[in-house]
This record gives C-alpha cells, structure tokens and sequence, in this order.
C-alpha cells in the first residue's frame, strides 16, 4: 500500500480574503500572487464557504503543526501578526506554542529537543 503524502490543506471562510491575508502575513511573509500559499511545498487553499459558522467552535478537533527552529523568532512574528495564542508550554520534548487564526482555527508551532 503506498503512504500518502501531504500537499495541501482547504481552509474554508466566511471572509476568504481576510484570513488569506493573515495567512500570508503570519505564516508566508514573503509570499506574492495568487493561489494557493505556498508553505515550502505544502500549499495552503483559502476559500469562502457559506455552509460554515464565521468561527470554529471545535478548533482542537485538528491542528497544523509548524516544526521550527528558533520558537522566540516564530513566536514574535506571529504576536506581530495578531495571533491570538491559547497556550505556550515547555515540555520534556519541546516548547509548544497554539494559536488561532482570525476564524478561530488552532495552529501549533514547536521546537523539538
């Protein structure tokens, strides 16, 4: 059975263009055009949705965990971003940071051990 590997991930919207825009301010800064983001190689799609609240009311139910390598520099550009966090916590394997996005979907970064 072949594994399957990631490419992207739909997050739908009530107000696409507002969450695309934190979206590539948090996470792409430096990303330009159209599309999906672009997260080195993974693509993130933004689209409206109108079967959708305007918040998530489940946002643990799955999380997108960003791996980096310097937690405080990842950690201020988000603050910058207007990341609303829910925790930040040093653990025996890492520190693990979870935010929201402006729809209320929790995101995670964490810097291993």
């Amino acid at each position: 059975m072949a594994t399957l590997k990631p490419g992207s991930m739909l997050v739908g919207s009530t107000r696409p263009e507002e969450l695309r825009a934190w979206y590539i301010k948090a996470l792409a800064p430096g990303f330009t055009g159209d599309g999906p983001i672009d997260l080195g190689g993974f693509h993130l799609v933004i689209c409206e949705r109108d079967d959708i609240d305007a918040k998530n009311d489940q946002p643990g139910r799955s999380i997108v965990n960003f791996h980096v390598d310097d937690f405080d520099a990842v950690e201020a550009q988000l603050s910058a971003a207007g990341a609303e966090w829910i925790s930040i916590d040093d653990r025996e394997p890492g520190k693990f940071g979870t935010f929201s996005d402006p729809d209320g979907n929790y995101l995670q970064i964490i810097q291993w051990k």
